[in-house]
C-alpha cells in the first residue's frame, strides 16, 4: 500500500504541539478515504514511535543539527517526499509551514492551500475550507492536482483523533551528507517570557477587552479570574496598551486557545481575536453593544454592563 498522506510533524522546541496531532487525525481520515497509508515525518525523535501510533509509517530523519533551521527542514522534508510520493502533504500554518510550505510547493510544482480550517475528499477532489482576510471571509476550493500541500491553521481540528498509541513502522533517512551543503544554520531560538502563564492549557479562561476602559479596572476581572481559578487573558488592545503582558494575548498575533469555557468581557470580537478562540467548546460573551461581532459565535451572551455583572459573579463564585 502506498502512502496517501504525509504529515509534517512540527516541533521546534519541547513537546510536539497539539497541531501535530490535529494534522495526524485529519491525515488518518484522508488516508482512509484515499485507500492509502498515513505517514509522518519527524526529526531526531528516536524512541518516540508510539506517540505517532495513528500513522502507518514514521519517517525518521537523522543527522539534523539541534534546533530549527529552515534550510535543513526543507532538505529533510524534500528527501522524504521524493522517496514516498504522497498525494497530500499536511503541514501547520506555524513555524515550519509558513517558512517552508510555499517553498516546497514551488520545488515540487504542486498547489498549496493555506490558512485551511478543514479538508475533505469529494468525487476525487480535495475540498478545502480556508480563512481569508483574518477570518472576515471563508473560501471553499477544490484541488484536483496531486500531490498537494495543505497548510492548516492550528486549533482548527480535533487533536484527540490523532493521539492513538500504536507502533508504526519506522523508516530512517540520514541526510548528514546533504546537510554539509546547507549554508543556512540556526544559531539560537529564544522563547518569549511566558510570565508563568500558559493560557493554551487552561480549561477555563476569563478574557477581557478594550471595554474594561483602563488598567486600574483590570483588577475587577482579575478578582473573578482568581475566584474561578482561571488565567486572565485578553484581546490585543489590552496588550497594546501595556495593561497585560504579551503571553496573555488571545488572537491571531497571540495564542490560539480551545478551553472548555471562554468568558469574554468587553470584547467586541474583531476577526483577529475570533481566530484565536472561536474553537472554544463554550463561549460566553458580555458586551453592551448588541451588534458586537462576538455574539455571532458566542453560545451565550448578555448586554449587561460588565462593571455591574462581574462583581456579582465574583461574589457568587467566591461565596
Amino acid at each position: 500500500m502506498t502512502v496517501a498522506v504525509l504529515v509534517i510533524a512540527e516541533r521546534v522546541t519541547g513537546e510536539h504541539p497539539d497541531v501535530t496531532f490535529e494534522l495526524l487525525g485529519k491525515g488518518r481520515e484522508l488516508a482512509d478515504e484515499l485507500s492509502g497509508e498515513l505517514g509522518v515525518i519527524v526529526a531526531n525523535d528516536i524512541g518516540q514511535e508510539a506517540t505517532f501510533g495513528v500513522a502507518d509509517a514514521l519517517y525518521l530523519v537523522e543527522g539534523m543539527e539541534a534546533g530549527y533551521s529552515a534550510p535543513q527542514w526543507e532538505m529533510a522534508i524534500g528527501a522524504v517526499i521524493e522517496s514516498v510520493s504522497p498525494q497530500v502533504i499536511l503541514v501547520s500554518t506555524g513555524t515550519v509551514g509558513i517558512d517552508l510550505g510555499g517553498a516546497l510547493a514551488t520545488r515540487f510544482n504542486t498547489p498549496i492551500a493555506s490558512y485551511v480550517l478543514d479538508a475533505v475528499m469529494q468525487d476525487g477532489c480535495l475540498v478545502v475550507t480556508s480563512q481569508l482576510y483574518g477570518g472576515k471571509l471563508l473560501s471553499e476550493g477544490e484541488i484536483d492536482t496531486f500531490p498537494a500541500f495543505v497548510s492548516v491553521l492550528p486549533g482548527s481540528l480535533s487533536a484527540d483523533k490523532g493521539r492513538a498509541v500504536g507502533s508504526p513502522r519506522v523508516e530512517r533517512f540520514n541526510i548528514s551528507d546533504q546537510l554539509a551543503t546547507v549554508k543556512g544554520r540556526g544559531v539560537e531560538l529564544r522563547e518569549p517570557d511566558s510570565s508563568g502563564v500558559d493560557i493554551t492549557a487552561a480549561p477555563l479562561l476569563v478574557s477581557v477587552g478594550r471595554g474594561i476602559g483602563s488598567k486600574e479596572n483590570l483588577e475587577l476581572v482579575a478578582e473573578l479570574a482568581e475566584a474561578m481559578k482561571a488565567p486572565l487573558s485578553a484581546s490585543r488592545p489590552v496588550i497594546d496598551q501595556g495593561w497585560l503582558p504579551k503571553p496573555h494575548q488571545v488572537g491571531k498575533s497571540g495564542k490560539k486557545v480551545r478551553p472548555a469555557v471562554y468568558l469574554a468581557f468587553g470584547i467586541s470580537g474583531a476577526p483577529e481575536h475570533l481566530e484565536g478562540m472561536r474553537n472554544a467548546e463554550t463561549i460566553i460573551a458580555c458586551n453592551t453593544d448588541p451588534n458586537a461581532p462576538i455574539f455571532e459565535i458566542a453560545h451565550y451572551g448578555t448586554t449587561l454592563d460588565l462593571f455591574d455583572l462581574v462583581p456579582e459573579l465574583t461574589d457568587i463564585v467566591g461565596g
